[in-house]
């Protein structure tokens, strides 16, 4: 039974591992919350040793047929769009590989016409042979449909619900196969099916009530962790940020809360990776970076060709899904504004100040040949 059947039924009758994360949650005073912080840096040096692995996200298009309230790449917002082609896209890649990185997150807009499933394995043959860790968020697809990406390289699979309330889900997604919730909800499996070695998930938090979000997530997470156990879960706590459209978060999740809901994950879920976006600012990054995150991005861009300025001679502006006419002289818009834009060798330098160790390469293929 997929978890999109098992979620409503999952909250109504909480396990003792939702249970015992629910009281993690909870208010508490400082004494309580320092000494769940404890714990949590405690799980995390027990699982994970102090290494934090380091990535980049590189943003292939920001064309996309949904209409969603509160994302910059909205169809409804005119904004100046982009598409790049192989060579740019490259081009863009080996800029990341020459500041250190080697893990990349392909991102891309959800237009099937733009970015189809044969433009990523492309983009991905195209990467692998000098990007040993190659993840994509993009929209989601049946199993069939991944199955080519994951055989020209691609490891990981990133997608966040973003809202696991159905109400405020429907209400925010206006048009475009976004909308449906159980299709989104259930795409983890579909990528464990596939072959993807690792999942990436997460709530999209200011959207609704985050408490609620959270105990809907841990649900998720435990029922990933039993039935997609030959990949490694990853979950990702994004805020919302200015974007195109300026939507304003309704539910706003505050840094103590946070700080209590990154540090309550861990102690539930003490495999579990942990991502920090750079849509958190420095000193926030700087704080909890110890505590139980154990993967970040930095020098962050999100829009289409942001590294080295890709694509310019093909941006248009287009309103509703129409592109209008040439916008050249400027970038692509971003599809939100990043907080921490610190360099990547900025953040390298800063984690091992905190005693940590920053991890560029986690993985290879040639591990699967070696077996």
């Amino acid at each position: 039974m997929p978890f999109s059947a098992e979620l409503e039924s999952s909250l109504k009758n909480k396990s003792a591992l939702l249970a015992s994360f629910e009281r993690l949650i909870e208010p508490a005073d400082d004494v309580g919350l320092r000494a769940l912080a404890a714990a949590a840096a405690s799980a995390t040096r027990r699982h994970f040793g102090r290494t934090m692995r380091l990535f980049a996200p590189l943003y292939l298009s920001n064309e996309c047929v949904n209409s969603c309230a509160y994302c910059g790449f909205s169809r409804e917002n005119a904004i100046r769009r982009v598409t790049l082609a192989f060579d740019q896209v490259e081009t863009e890649a080996r800029h990341l590989v020459a500041e250190g990185f080697r893990n990349i997150l392909l991102v891309a807009g959800e237009h099937p016409k733009f970015v189809p499933g044969d433009y990523l394995r492309q983009c991905v043959e195209r990467l692998r042979g000098f990007v040993p860790g190659i993840s994509v968020e993009v929209a989601p697809m049946e199993a069939d449909d991944y199955r080519p990406i994951v055989c020209a390289g691609a490891e990981g699979l990133v997608v966040y619900q973003e809202t696991y309330h159905r109400p405020t889900y429907a209400e925010i997604h206006h048009h475009g196969p976004k909308k449906d919730f159980s299709w989104r909800l259930d795409c983890a499996e579909r990528g464990h099916a596939a072959g993807f070695r690792r999942l990436g998930v997460g709530a999209l938090f200011g959207l609704w009530d985050w408490r609620d979000e959270a105990l809907a997530l841990a649900a998720h997470l435990e029922y990933l962790q039993r039935v997609c156990w030959r990949s490694q879960i990853t979950v990702s706590l994004p805020r919302l940020r200015p974007a195109a459209g300026e939507f304003e978060p309704r539910h706003p999740l505050p840094d103590r809360e946070f700080i209590r809901l990154l540090c309550a994950l861990r102690v539930a879920f003490p495999t579990v990776g942990i991502v920090l976006s750079t849509r958190e600012p420095a000193a926030l990054r700087d704080v909890v970076a110890p505590l139980g995150v154990t993967m970040m991005s930095a020098g962050s861009h999100t829009e289409p060709g942001g590294y080295t300025g890709q694509g310019l001679d093909a941006v248009h502006l287009t309103v509703r899904g129409r592109p209008l006419e040439a916008a050249g002289g400027g970038p692509a818009s971003e599809q939100f504004a990043i907080s921490d834009d610190r360099s990547a060798r900025t953040i390298k330098g800063v984690l091992e100040n905190l005693g940590l160790e920053p991890v560029w390469k986690d993985w290879d293929v040639g591990i699967l040949g070696a077996a």
